[in-house]
């Protein structure tokens, strides 16, 4: 037998052997490439589901924000043109639906009015709720952070927290609110847990004012009546505290009187400032500034004229502002007049309207916000609902700290009844500690307005020598002059007047010193003394 070649054969192996390896990575290779296009093609798919979630997602957002935009719209239209009460809550119906739908506007809307108790129930924890997202969500002109500050510094559905409320206030005013600004302005004037700043008064309520004048100028904003409930009003029309009327209000006031020189020039003068001319404007603030028997003095009108007539250079609106401000009736004072003209002073009326139908939780919480803008009818409003006993959305233990710090701000502002309760609430240790001392201050700067009653309590302190050194003769001094000055409080002086007149008698007269001693002519005193607020009620 032949031998057969190794090397062939082995040749032959290793080339069957490469060729299975290329075969074999060509296959592994193709096999990847099959795999990596499945990868690419499921990558591709799934951004494409991504695509089509997010698109699907951002036509969904863009429907609910027409739809939630029209329901906003729909709702307006209702509350602006409706009377009905049922016609109003399906306006609001469809605001909570728009709110549901993330509309800020709506949900700013529905917070106010679970908050104010406007057209349906009031429900505090859920309007929290809302302007507390709405904070986190940016709203809309510092609206919310005015509400939350309002909240903070009642202690209102949060906790009662001053340096919070100043913070959301200040961020409501950067933020453009108006109501924020008028917060402030009144807090900077007055010193309300921040120094008192007349420049930082000024700068506040100069914002406002000059939006409201704005407003004024196109007859836009309306006067509003304000009722004291003190005053138990049967209707709006048994009081005559008005904010100031508006120009066309004046005009027609003129015309129904009959000085007919007054009204010509009073309508010239208009006509003149209604189209743009600067002496019509600069003497409109001439005659309110002055005032006349056809024409009703008003200094924030005069303000507001001459100002309008000053901005364009004319040099009678430039000597009309020096008189005010020389007046001093300038700074912020005129300012805060125009400020006060603003379209939530309707709000006087919406709360007066609930007090009438019972709803008490909503009519405070309406005065209250107009309280902390520095309306003293609305401090004195908010105090007197505080004392009444009938609020639900405040701690007993709130109640009585908030009226008293509410009727020490109105008494600020020279209400003489704000000053006498003031004074009780320290005589008694209403809301704070006993102080006679305090009370009796009180009670002095009270006598300035000549209230009777306020005589008859300070004749009380000087009998007895509470908070004041005792002298009798000052006490009867009193007691004659509150009878004086009411009639209604003769009874409880004669009363008082007795025993004073009995104490003396048994005082001064040696020959009964032993038996005064005995019988201790304290007793009298004992009997008398717890029952003297009740000749105070009389005297009321």
């Amino acid at each position: 037998m032949k031998a057969v070649s190794v090397a062939p054969l082995l040749l032959l192996a290793l080339l069957v052997s490469v060729h299975k390896t290329e075969k074999s990575f060509e296959n592994h290779k193709e096999k990847n490439v099959s795999k990596q296009e499945a990868l690419n093609e499921s990558q591709l798919l799934t951004m494409q589901d991504t695509f089509s979630s997010q698109a699907e997602d951002l036509a969904r957002r863009k429907k609910n924000e027409e739809r939630g935009h029209q329901l906003y719209k729909m709702s307006n239209k209702i509350l602006k043109h409706s009377k009905s009460k049922k016609e109003k809550e399906e306006a609001y119906q469809l605001l909570t639906e728009a709110a549901d739908m993330g509309h800020l506007k709506a949900m700013e809307k529905l917070a106010a009015a679970l908050l104010f108790g406007y057209h349906g129930p009031q429900n505090i924890t859920a309007a929290v709720t809302l302007y507390e997202t709405l904070a986190e969500k940016g709203s809309h002109k510092g609206q919310t952070l005015q509400a939350l500050g309002f909240m903070f510094s009642y202690g209102i559905g949060m906790e009662y927290n001053q340096a919070k409320a100043i913070v959301y206030y200040t961020f409501g005013s950067l933020g453009g609110n108006l109501i924020s600004q008028m917060i402030l302005g009144y807090r900077y004037w007055v010193g309300i847990n921040v120094p008192r700043n007349c420049e930082a008064a000024l700068t506040n309520y100069r914002k406002v004012a000059y939006f409201i004048a704005d407003k004024l100028e196109k007859n836009e904003e309306m006067p509003v009546e304000k009722v004291r409930l003190m005053e138990k009003s049967e209707n709006l029309s048994s009081n005559n505290d008005f904010l100031d009327w508006d120009v066309h209000q004046y005009y027609k006031f003129l015309a129904e009187r009959g000085d007919t020189q007054i009204q010509k020039a009073f309508y010239y003068f208009l006509k003149a400032a209604k189209a743009g001319n600067t002496h019509g404007m600069a003497f409109l603030g001439k005659m309110f500034l002055e005032g006349s028997v056809a024409v009703t003095q008003s200094n924030a009108s005069a303000f507001k004229y001459f100002t309008m007539a000053a901005e364009k250079g004319n040099a009678v609106g430039l000597w009309g502002l020096g008189v005010l401000y020389f007046q001093g009736k300038g700074v912020p004072v005129l300012y805060r007049s125009v400020c006060e003209l603003g379209s939530w002073s309707e709000k006087f009326l919406t709360a007066y309207f609930a007090y009438q139908d019972g709803n008490i939780d909503s009519s405070l919480i309406q005065y209250a916000l107009l309280a902390e803008m520095g309306y003293e009818v609305a401090q004195s409003n908010s105090a007197f609902i505080l004392e009444s006993e009938q609020v639900k959305i405040l701690s007993n233990d709130q109640m009585y700290p908030l009226a008293l710090l509410l009727w020490n701000r109105a008494a600020a502002q020279g209400n003489a009844f704000a000053r006498v309760k003031t004074g009780d609430y320290h005589f008694y240790g209403y809301g704070t500690k006993r102080d006679y001392v305090t009370a009796a201050i009180h009670y002095s700067l009270a006598v300035d307005h000549h209230i009777a009653q306020a005589m008859f309590n300070l004749a009380y302190m000087y009998e007895h020598g509470l908070g004041i050194p005792e002298d009798i003769h000052l006490a009867k001094r009193w007691y004659d002059l509150a009878a004086q000055t009411s009639p209604d409080a003769s009874i409880p002086v004669f009363l008082a007047r007795m025993k004073l007149e009995v104490k003396l008698l048994f005082s001064e007269m040696q020959l009964f010193k032993q038996f005064t001693s005995s019988w201790k002519m304290s007793k009298l005193d004992t009997v008398l003394r717890p029952h003297w607020d009740l000749f105070a009620l009389i005297a009321k």
